[in-house]
């Protein structure tokens, strides 16, 4: 008959595993004694089994009840979630934000924008999933995040596109290299460079291939990474130059790696993706005001770093 055992009775076994007395758990339903002793030997009978041994007006758990306790416990730590994660979705505060962007952007743009948005909103929660094109874009018209950030210059389907930032890629040279002394280097500055090269079917990549095919000028390819911050790394320890884009350069320049404008431009844009059939976040918008105010700062920051 163990189906017919109700809430009721699990809440005064439980109180009475928790308190170690009748007596006390009663206090702790609000009840009196007798009704919980009734109530706990109804459950047993149901049972078919004790769950206590009584020795001298005390109740001793049994093995069975120390084994149910554990089940029971499990069971109201999930109810205190449910109830905590109800109570927080009633907080505009406490509203959680999932942010779908690209690898670059998660460690060149987003800290910065997080940083202000947390400072702004405490309770605010933020999960970051890095994802590449053109993945990153069919999951934004799939309407799975409330905000994708994006180098494409359309809207994926189903979104609408925020404008971020607008620059170009720059060149980054190791300490000490020769081309330093120029403030701004040319296609034909690279002829017979050792050159490190994102992957082959990077848009970047394709890019800068044609533009330095058109001018006539043979680089030595001595690497090629999928990852900027890879390409970074490698000319930082002196094993070629690179174009990559502004806030990778940013994020990993130093005394080991320098930066330089590059005198043809290869346009490097981000926007914001916000879905348009997703249920609307309260706080997305929040976070694009600071995404373009970090932008904004990192502009300011390039230009003077490529004009030192």
């Amino acid at each position: 008959m163990a189906q017919d055992i109700t809430h009721r009775h699990i809440e005064v076994f439980r109180a009475v595993m928790t308190a170690g007395s009748v007596t006390e758990a009663a206090g702790l339903l609000h009840s009196s004694q007798p009704t919980i002793s009734r109530e706990l030997a109804r459950m047993e009978y149901l049972l078919g089994y004790p769950l206590f041994e009584r020795l001298r007006g005390r109740l001793k758990p049994t093995a069975r009840a120390l084994a149910l306790f554990d089940e029971v416990q499990r069971s109201y730590q999930g109810l205190d979630r449910i109830a905590n994660r109800a109570a927080q979705l009633g907080r505009a505060e406490s509203a959680e934000l999932s942010v779908l962007c690209l690898p670059a952007l998660s460690h060149a743009l987003l800290p910065g924008a997080c940083e202000a948005f947390l400072a702004r909103h405490a309770g605010a929660q933020l999960s970051i999933t890095p994802q590449e094109s053109p993945l990153l874009e069919e999951w934004m018209s799939a309407q799975r995040f409330d905000l994708g950030l994006s180098e494409q210059a359309q809207p994926a389907a189903g979104t609408t596109l925020v404008p971020l930032l607008a620059l170009d890629e720059v060149c980054v040279l190791p300490a000490g290299h020769a081309l330093l002394k120029k403030k701004v280097l040319k296609p034909a500055d690279f002829e017979g460079q050792d050159f490190i090269s994102l992957s082959p079917d990077d848009p970047y990549r394709i890019q800068l291939d044609a533009l330095f095919d058109a001018n006539g000028v043979a680089r030595r390819q001595r690497i090629e990474t999928h990852s900027a911050v890879a390409v970074c790394a490698m000319v930082q320890r002196g094993l070629g130059l690179a174009i990559v884009n502004p806030l990778t350069a940013l994020a990993c320049a130093g005394t080991g790696l320098q930066l330089r404008r590059f005198g043809a431009s290869v346009p490097f844009k981000v926007g914001a993706l916000l879905p348009q059939y997703r249920p609307a976040q309260p706080l997305a918008m929040a976070l694009v005001d600071c995404l373009k105010k970090e932008a904004a700062r990192i502009e300011r920051l390039l230009a003077s770093t490529l004009r030192a």
